[in-house]
């Protein structure tokens, strides 16, 4: 199988968890055998270790090729890291937005209207799912390995933006909203496909993604009314960084 094809394939798998979750949020087998907010948990801890045992040291080795190549002396050490750093910030930044603005949002919804607020959420999620539906041309092409890991812990990552947006907006994100964020995925992955990048653009876009992987986890986890849960957190990141050690 050429590594388009492999490609295909897994952003055809990771897309598909949208649909999954619409499934798994109303599921209540699911609810009866274990607590949905556990596997939440344990996905944002599977999502935190591959960005510090995978992305993080990577980022690190391209960096120097940055360095080297790069004709701006200017923070040339430090620019991958602003770039994670901006897209922290970004994230968090429209995160903030959503809260504050809950209260009117829940008025406009009463209303029959969809919330601008929820758009701009939506619209930044879409543009990361299309980032990450990318980045999995990139993976392919280092190996299979490499592939299935950063399929796993993007589709298990996208529970997590599945969870937190079907729980803010409840009846606004649905279906539609679901078919946005899948449709996003195999749209980056046919700009991957068609639009290869040289090393140091992929480099910065990964350094993007970390941020935005470690914000959106912790942003659905941290102790707060959405009851993150310490030990299942614990256990799918030590569970992943320990996989990711040994391949």
């Amino acid at each position: 199988m050429g590594h388009l094809t492999a490609s295909l394939v897994a952003a055809l798998l990771v897309a598909a968890v949208f649909p999954v979750g619409g499934w798994f949020s109303s599921s209540t087998a699911v609810e009866k055998f274990w607590s949905r907010r556990r596997w939440i948990s344990a996905a944002a801890g599977i999502s935190v270790a591959y960005i510090f045992v995978d992305v993080l040291p990577e980022l690190e080795l391209q960096r120097r090729a940055l360095v080297e190549a790069s004709e701006i002396v200017f923070f040339a050490e430090q620019r991958v890291y602003v770039l994670a750093l901006l897209s922290f910030v970004v994230f968090y930044g429209i995160e903030h937005i959503v809260l504050v603005s809950r209260e009117h949002r829940q008025q406009t919804a009463a209303m029959g209207q969809t919330s601008p607020i929820y758009l701009l959420q939506l619209s930044g999620y879409a543009a990361y799912s299309a980032l990450i539906g990318y980045l999995l041309v990139e993976r392919a092409e280092r190996g299979g390995i490499s592939l299935t890991l950063y399929a796993f812990a993007m589709a298990v990552h996208f529970l997590i933006v599945d969870h937190s947006l079907g729980e803010e907006h409840e009846q606004a994100y649905g279906r539609r909203g679901r078919r946005v964020l899948a449709a996003s995925v195999i749209l980056g992955w046919v700009i991957g496909a068609s639009m290869p990048l040289s090393e140091a653009v992929v480099a910065r876009l990964f350094a993007l993604l970390a941020g935005g992987v470690v914000i959106t986890s912790l942003q659905a986890e941290l102790p707060d009314e959405r009851e993150g849960r310490f030990w299942p957190f614990s256990a799918g990141a030590l569970c992943f960084a320990s996989l990711l050690l040994l391949a």
